[in-house]
């Protein structure tokens, strides 16, 4: 028959317990902080290098590219809503939860068929490659109400741009060359991507900078059709990034042969938009 455990002993294998718990806390803990202090090594690295990239631009230039962003410049991209409105009407989105599964389509849907031609465009920015992009896109767009908002959003921001970045006279000359002749109808996606690249800005900043834009309009559309609250726009806005960089990612640096619709639906309830017996937005 065994003997009983002596306190004295069990104290101390308690003890030593306790001290072989805290002894594997402290590796755990300086694992931990080398895998952070790892971390932050490579994130200044990277930030370096990126540093490094951006010194050969020229610094007006930044101030051209926020501008190129800012809500202020009238592009008219507040004028249209992307669909949501029919959306609304047809019952498809009826509360916050329906509106940020839309959102999230929309954004998979423009980064699947628009982000090739903001890339291409950004790559190269010369007059013949935006006239060959904006005829791919021009017949690629089988939705009449989406290929209106594209070229007047397009035409907008072209008029727009020619007149305000004055330091790119080749923006004025690109559009005084094709305006009237039919050669481009100016379609959004390949114009913002050419005078991102015109400013210098890197295709991953623009591509992103795009669906951000994307973004904005939509829950900016959302606010004003009484469908969420200001703040609960810049929440739902907030939550979404997250969702907006994966499709980034997945639909980054593609070439314009890529460029497909991932959301069919959605692309066909905007087409009813025209046929609305009241209408806020031009589509």
């Amino acid at each position: 028959m065994p003997l009983p455990a002596s306190p004295i002993f069990t104290i101390h294998a308690l003890f030593s317990k306790k001290k072989k718990k805290k002894k594997s806390q402290k590796i755990d803990s300086l694992e931990g902080g080398l895998l952070v202090c790892f971390v932050m090594e490579q994130d200044l690295v990277e930030t370096e290098k990126r540093r490094k990239r951006e010194i050969n631009i020229d610094p007006s230039l930044k101030w051209s590219q926020w501008q190129l962003l800012d809500s202020i410049l009238p592009t008219g991209g507040f004028a249209h809503s992307f669909g949501l409105e029919a959306a609304i009407q047809a019952r498809l989105v009826s509360g916050p939860d329906d509106l940020q599964t839309f959102v999230i389509h929309l954004l998979e849907n423009t980064g699947s068929l628009l982000l090739p031609f903001v890339y291409s465009a950004t790559m190269n920015p010369t007059l013949d490659n935006w006239q060959k992009l904006d005829r791919i896109l021009d017949a690629t767009l089988s939705n009449e109400v989406g290929r209106k908002a594209s070229v007047s959003q397009g035409s907008s921001l072209m008029r727009v741009a020619a007149s305000v970045f004055t330091e790119l006279p080749s923006l004025k000359s690109m559009r005084d060359v094709c305006i009237g002749s039919g050669v481009v109808s100016f379609h959004h996606a390949p114009v913002f991507g050419m005078i991102c690249g015109l400013l210098g800005m890197d295709s991953g900043t623009s591509q992103r900078a795009y669906i951000f834009m994307t973004m904005r309009d939509v829950i900016s559309a959302a606010t004003r059709l009484n469908l969420v609250g200001p703040l609960g726009a810049a929440v739902l806005q907030h939550r979404v990034a997250y969702v907006a960089e994966s499709m980034v990612k997945k639909w980054m640096d593609r070439s314009v042969e890529d460029a497909c619709q991932t959301a069919p639906l959605l692309d066909t309830i905007q087409g009813c938009h025209t046929y609305l017996f009241s209408r806020l937005f031009c589509s």
